[in-house]
């Protein structure tokens, strides 16, 4: 097996340098390229895409999976050969049922339809976007024909959920957040009935942007993140990508009005950068070193923005930094006054700016709007209205305008269809993980107070970043947790310390 097993990774570690490649373009895109640069750069993510699916699909790739098939089935079920061949034998079955030309023209259609939404987003203008939205939905609902039968995939959203969180069938996600939705609805209502009993006010001001630069950056440059091998650029929607697991990108928005946009939001992304820089780096170049699923990837993100920097040890740390870098702002304020600040519920329009309880709504929303769309029940040109009317329901406010409502979000523009509910997995996964975690670094807290955050970062590598896809997102979290996913441990963390902070 051995010649079989070097020719496949060798061939596999060129498509991942390929992949790596692409990523560096679309960083770019979203950062630094001027706009005019939009039409060119589809072509070239398409070429890219392409090629790349190409040399995946080759009779040969299956040639040398099945040479190397049986003697990785006798060694232990998590080395890497054994990972290896059960990976990326499952993701050549899946790709060689999509033709390279609609590979390639997703990748185009969502560059293209990225370009469409920064202007239709400026605009608060739906309809400069929505033909490039039709074209999404219509190419990704021809991707999931494509897998009917496939693994038992039953509903359309299947292979959709899947390209993000695989083997998460659609009638499990949606039984998660609905026992979600169902213990967070007293709280929601409860925590609104004492609406004036937290005010935010010391967090919405005057905060200038070069001023947010300097502390956002000292913060990151605080995680547990190798130094040099990260960076931090503004966007117009953070992200977070990587080229290789010592070249991590982070991205931020600044609000000159509102500083926990920028605050919160750059935690957010080093969270998930932490995950990328974590994966074990014998794994680099293969189909194996990069995180297993989005929702492990958004419980990192989610863990140091809410559990973290959202905590009353991180905050009372940070006050005497916001004193110096933001001067009378916030003199006079106490660590208890800052911490209720950061964890003030109020339903707001805006996903990324939500509060840890409501966030999840605006999750809800999606999904439903999403499995309404590929279930034949919703069209494009409905999805404005079908938004505001979900927020005025679930939410209880009005959508003023585009903006505000359905070209809030990049993810559809871009054809990510299937991403929006592994926001809310990655919250109940980082519930599980922080009593976890909490179990064994039984003084958390006070190492969170002094700074220490080197210890948390070693546990979630040991535990979650460094198998990469190695083993299933479920193996991964019954072996951190102890136990299957389960939201059970998410509400408890949010009624403690809502109940807490609200008086309830």
């Amino acid at each position: 097996m051995r010649r079989e097993l070097e020719e496949l990774r060798r061939r596999l570690a060129e498509i991942v340098d390929l992949s790596r490649a692409a990523s560096l373009l679309a960083w770019d895109e979203r950062t630094m390229m001027p706009p005019r640069g939009a039409e060119a750069r589809a072509d070239q993510l398409a070429t890219l895409a392409a090629v790349r699916h190409r040399m995946f699909i080759a009779d040969e790739i299956g040639r040398l999976l099945d040479a190397c098939r049986a003697e990785a089935e006798a060694l232990d079920p998590d080395s890497e050969p054994r990972s290896l061949i059960r990976v990326v034998t499952r993701d050549w079955e899946k790709a060689r049922r999509v033709p390279t030309e609609l590979r390639a023209e997703i990748a185009r259609a969502s560059a293209l339809g990225e370009a469409a939404w920064r202007e239709a987003r400026e605009r608060s203008d739906f309809e400069l976007l929505r033909p490039r939205l039709e074209r999404n939905v219509e190419l990704k609902r021809r991707f999931a024909e494509l897998y009917d039968g496939f693994e038992g995939f039953e509903h359309p959203y299947d292979p959709l959920l899947d390209e993000y969180e695989p083997r998460m069938p659609t009638p499990e996600m949606r039984r998660l957040l609905g026992e979600l939705r169902d213990g967070l609805a007293p709280l929601v209502e409860a925590t609104s009935a004492h609406a004036g009993a937290v005010d935010d006010s010391l967090l919405r001001g005057s905060f200038p942007e070069a001023a947010q630069r300097e502390l956002v950056a000292e913060l990151i440059a605080e995680l547990p993140l190798e130094p040099g091998s990260w960076r931090l650029d503004p966007t117009a929607h953070p992200f977070a990508s990587a080229v290789s697991s010592r070249d991590v990108r982070l991205t931020t928005r600044y609000d000159e009005s509102y500083l926990p946009t920028a605050l919160f939001g750059a935690l957010h992304e080093a969270g998930h950068g932490l995950y990328d820089a974590g994966v074990d780096s014998a794994l680099a170049r293969s189909p194996l070193g990069r995180p297993r699923s989005l929702g492990l990837h958004e419980s990192q993100s989610r863990l140091w923005e809410n559990w973290v920097g959202r905590s009353r040890p991180y905050l009372e740390r940070l006050l005497p930094r916001l004193r110096a870098a933001f001067g009378t702002s916030f003199d006079g304020a106490g660590p208890e006054e800052l911490y209720r600040a950061a964890n003030r519920v109020r339903p707001s329009l805006i996903r990324v700016e939500a509060d840890e309880l409501t966030y999840n709504l605006h999750i809800m929303i999606r999904f439903e709007l999403e499995l309404d769309l590929f279930e034949g029940r919703l069209g494009v040109a409905e999805l404005p209205e079908a938004w505001a009317a979900l927020t005025r329901e679930q939410l209880g406010i009005e959508v003023p305008d585009h903006a505000h409502g359905v070209l809030q979000d990049v993810h559809w523009a871009a054809g990510s269809f299937g991403y929006f509910p592994t926001y809310s997995l990655g919250n109940v996964i980082a519930g599980q993980l922080w009593e976890a975690v909490t179990r064994e670094l039984s003084d958390l807290e006070q190492r969170i107070a002094r700074g220490e955050l080197a210890a948390l970062g070693d546990w979630l590598r040991d535990n979650v970043h460094r198998h990469g896809r190695m083993l299933e997102a479920r193996q991964i979290v019954e072996r951190a947790t102890g136990s299957p996913i389960e939201v059970g441990p998410y509400l408890r963390h949010l009624r403690g310390k809502f109940a807490a902070i609200y008086g309830l």
